[in-house]
């Protein structure tokens, strides 16, 4: 091995163990300077014990709440049941002990603050002091991470050069400026308790500072590109070996990098439900009430708009990757789209595998390909207009596999999830037999199909909800596929 690869191998393995170091101080919760009194000497309960009021609060009914998790997860998967994102071992990879891995203590206000007011307060308001205690734990959580991103990820390979600060500034996007942001909020929330622990008013708190969260605007609709950026850039060895080194660190806590940079978004679509439960167990007559419901109706504001600019960057994205054989594939529908409904990876019945996006005028079937080292996606057939779009849902073991009547019978699993979408024109019929990943998949693919068209449907009947056709797009991937780029089969075009 050369010594400038030693040289180089030593100063990554310094600068994790640094992270490591850093990261072991930071989550250790210390008394703060703004609370007087003193921390519990009580056990702190594994996080696997104790359950986060969030987590307790019914999803929220308003559609703006959570469509902007729903709108992300359309391209990026963040559930922890997905595929990995490299199932075949890499050439340069390298075996390495499991290391212990550091757990964050997850804390209750009952149990930080020894007070002795248990006998003095009612369940009720006790409930309350836990949900304005999670606000602020979560809030020094979420500095703890953006900062650790930043010190452990960011920093570390600029200094290595191991991605250049252009590509590192389109990954991480603003995530600097976020920081200060959530510490001026966690000083305000700090200032407002009370030396016996307890908190009489946050509403107005809240009100004052949800204007900032505007500033998500730019983060979120950068996310598709980042993402899409730092898959491509994984498969550099020297950033696989990177980022698997901080993997196996104690610091990340087994969280990749993208972990990390989705907490904000994660942090963001949480404020309703935390706000929901503060106003729950605050008293009518108690005077933050009327502060919670104006910050209540604030957030659902801010995260409504904040939903729809990053589905309209989304879709902007997906559009400029689009790469048309001749001419005569380009379709009006297409370029006046701005939602994307949901796409993701299909099989026709031959097994070819296909990247089909359903827009919300017109389905687009494609190919996914490199061309100057960036992911594209070839049309394969003419667009097919939503409101002419026909689709049925097929029975287990109905199609025929590769045109074979034999096929059908030969492998059931081969012959599962399939549906058909159809579309004549002047004569002619275009049909498309898609296979999902499962019948789960396949009926998330159905309910998009459907309220896409009900969607077109109400918005032709009636021209005023033209305004509003985003929301009712959106509406529609409410179930639409949780698709990750990392699926993706990548097919070499010559140039």
């Amino acid at each position: 091995m050369s010594a400038q690869k030693l040289s180089r191998n030593l100063l990554i393995t310094v600068l994790v163990a640094y992270a490591s170091h850093y990261a072991a101080g930071r989550f250790s919760l210390k008394p703060q300077a703004s609370c007087r009194c003193e921390p519990s000497s009580k056990r702190v309960k594994p996080l696997s014990r104790v359950t986060s009021l969030a987590s307790l609060i019914p999803p929220v009914k308003a559609a703006p709440l959570k469509r902007i998790g729903q709108t992300l997860q359309r391209s990026i998967s963040f559930r922890s049941d997905c595929r990995p994102e490299n199932t075949a071992p890499r050439p340069w990879g390298r075996q390495i002990a499991p290391s212990i891995t550091k757990r964050r203590d997850s804390k209750l206000w009952s149990e930080t603050f020894d007070l002795g007011l248990g006998h003095m307060l009612s369940s009720e308001e006790i409930k309350r002091q836990e949900a304005i205690f999670e606000l602020s734990q979560g809030e020094q959580d979420l500095i703890e991470d953006l900062t650790l991103a930043k010190k452990a990820y960011r920093d570390p390979m600029l200094k290595l050069s191991i991605m250049s600060e252009h590509e590192l500034n389109q990954i991480f996007g603003t995530l600097d400026s976020l920081i200060p942001l959530h510490e001026d909020l966690l000083s305000r929330l700090r200032e407002a308790r009370k030396q016996d622990g307890s908190t009489d008013h946050v509403g107005h708190i809240l009100v004052d500072w949800l204007p900032c969260l505007e500033t998500y605007n730019g983060y979120c609709s950068n996310q598709v590109a980042a993402k899409a950026l730092l898959d491509h850039k994984k498969q550099d060895h020297r950033v696989h070996d990177f980022l698997q080194r901080c993997l196996e660190s104690p610091f990340s806590r087994k969280l990749d990098l993208w972990s990390f940079l989705d907490i904000p978004r994660s942090r963001l679509v949480k404020y309703p439900l935390l706000l929901r439960e503060i106003l729950k167990h605050t008293p009518n007559e108690h005077p933050d009430r009327q502060h919670l419901h104006q910050a209540m109706n604030m957030i659902q504001s801010i995260v409504a708009d904040i939903n729809t600019q990053t589905g309209e960057s989304e879709c902007r994205y997906y559009k400029e990757r689009l790469l048309y054989l001749e001419s005569g594939q380009r379709d009006l529908l297409i370029d006046s789209s701005r939602i994307l409904s949901c796409h993701g990876e299909l099989k026709n019945n031959r097994g070819v595998k296909l990247h089909v996006f359903l827009f919300q005028d017109v389905l687009v079937v494609t190919r996914a390909i490199t061309q100057n080292e960036q992911l594209c996606y070839q049309l394969h057939q003419q667009p097919i207009p939503v409101r002419d779009l026909e689709w049925e849902d097929l029975q287990d073991g109905e199609i025929r596999l590769g045109g074979s009547i034999r096929g059908a019978f030969s492998n059931s699993e081969r012959t599962k999830n399939f549906f058909r979408v159809a579309f004549r024109s002047g004569g002619q019929l275009q049909m498309h037999c898609f296979q999902a990943r499962d019948a789960f998949n396949k009926q998330q693919w159905l309910n998009c199909i459907r309220q896409a068209k009900e969607a077109l449907g109400s918005t032709e009947s009636d021209p005023q909800t033209a305004a509003r056709c985003s929301d009712c797009s959106a509406d529609a991937s409410a179930e639409c596929p949780q698709m990750d780029l990392t699926d993706l089969t990548l097919t070499p075009v010559k140039t």
